[in-house]
């Protein structure tokens, strides 16, 4: 395995899952595979038999088992994952800047989809990224909806008011200068769900230079735009 959890027989026995990727193996192309000492590849591949992650085939060799697909059965789609690369991708191309999608998880907000401006100067934000909620037009966008109450304690350190979060609320969308990262601008709106929550906030950002101190007047439309399109796949129909 290229990296060790630390874990060793954590390690061992994803090696062995991982060797069975490529189908049914006999014990003696297992330990090839994997390998694994003779002795730890059985042991290991019949823990994992008793768990139904690894079964035999007719021929008695091991294969990957049942409850393998039965796990990532529980894993459904994401609709608004699904729909945010072609969305993002749009939103890029009419900008011409980077475009992000955000989650709120607690105090952080998570880039959960990005698409990059591919040349020249550019905000880059990682997909998994975390980022503060106390700064930047998403974070705004993603306190605008909530109960005043709720988010007192977060406003209380954060670089805008709640007068700002009023004005994002009554407009319908968020615009940032120099708030998250010095020489950086953004334009953010809402993504509603089917019963009208804010779910998520999609952004474009880029240097001021480009987009000015006063992005909103620049993209705030086709951003919009673009929350509602994601809202949409949600079943939103405000």
């Amino acid at each position: 395995m290229e990296q060790s959890s630390g874990v060793g027989v954590l390690d061992k026995a994803v090696q062995v899952l991982v060797s069975l990727e490529a189908g049914p193996a006999a014990l003696a192309e297992l330990v090839e595979r994997s390998g694994l000492a003779r002795p730890t590849a059985y042991r290991i591949a019949v823990a994992l038999e008793h768990h139904r992650l690894v079964a035999r085939d007719g021929q008695g060799r091991f294969a990957l088992g049942p409850r393998i697909v039965e796990l990532a059965g529980h894993r459904r789609a994401d609709p608004l994952e699904q729909a945010a690369g072609g969305v993002l991708g749009r939103l890029r191309a009419a900008t011409n800047e980077s475009a992000q999608l955000y989650r709120r998880e607690g105090d952080v907000r998570r880039c959960v989809a990005a698409a990059e401006r591919p040349t020249g100067l550019r905000d880059t934000v990682p997909v998994g990224a975390e980022l503060p909620m106390t700064a930047g037009s998403a974070a705004q966008v993603l306190l605008a909806w909530e109960p005043a109450e709720a988010v007192r304690p977060l406003v209380q350190r954060a670089r805008f008011s709640p007068a700002v979060l009023t004005t994002v609320r009554r407009r319908g969308w968020a615009a940032s200068v120099a708030e998250r990262e010095p020489g950086v601008a953004s334009v953010s709106a809402p993504v509603f769900d089917a019963d009208g929550s804010v779910v998520a906030a999609v952004s474009v950002s880029g240097p001021i230079d480009r987009l000015t101190r006063q992005p909103g007047r620049l993209h705030s439309a086709e951003v919009v735009a673009a929350g509602r399109a994601l809202s949409r796949a949600l079943g939103w129909r405000g």
